[in-house]
């Protein structure tokens, strides 16, 4: 997947925080995040590792894993965090980033079924629509 617009890495680490009202900053790895995660097991990395990644300017990398997608948002890990980071508002703010970052790529007019729109976007607009 292509991240488009994002001319510079640190835009990505400034959106995702921007959007989450959170400091990527403030994490300290300590993995209890994952200790607590009912979905870790579906993750081929931890959101640490996600969280490093954006830090790093890596965001390639970040688009290489499926965690932000897995994570169902149930806050047991942003309960759990020793820094009182939302974790799950973090991850949302990754996968709207992406999703708004390649808007253009799904040309409404054309799609025929529903189902050919990744399910985040369709919940995205279902959310904007019904306030």
């Amino acid at each position: 997947m292509k991240l488009k617009k994002l001319t510079r890495d640190i835009d990505f680490m400034d959106k995702v925080e921007e959007l989450s009202g959170q400091s990527l900053n403030s994490c300290i790895r300590c993995g209890t995040c994952a200790a607590g995660c009912p979905f870790v097991e579906d993750m081929e990395i931890l959101p640490e590792r996600v969280f490093k990644y954006i830090t790093l300017g890596e965001f390639e990398k970040v688009l290489e894993h499926n965690t932000m997608w897995i994570c169902a948002a149930c806050y047991t890990c942003s309960v759990r965090c020793p820094r009182d980071i939302d974790i799950a508002k973090i991850m949302e703010a990754v996968r709207q980033v992406i999703l708004r970052a390649n808007i253009d790529m799904v040309d409404v007019d054309e799609v025929d079924n529903i189902e050919e729109l990744p399910q985040l976007a369709v919940v995205g607009c279902f959310r904007k629509e019904t306030g």
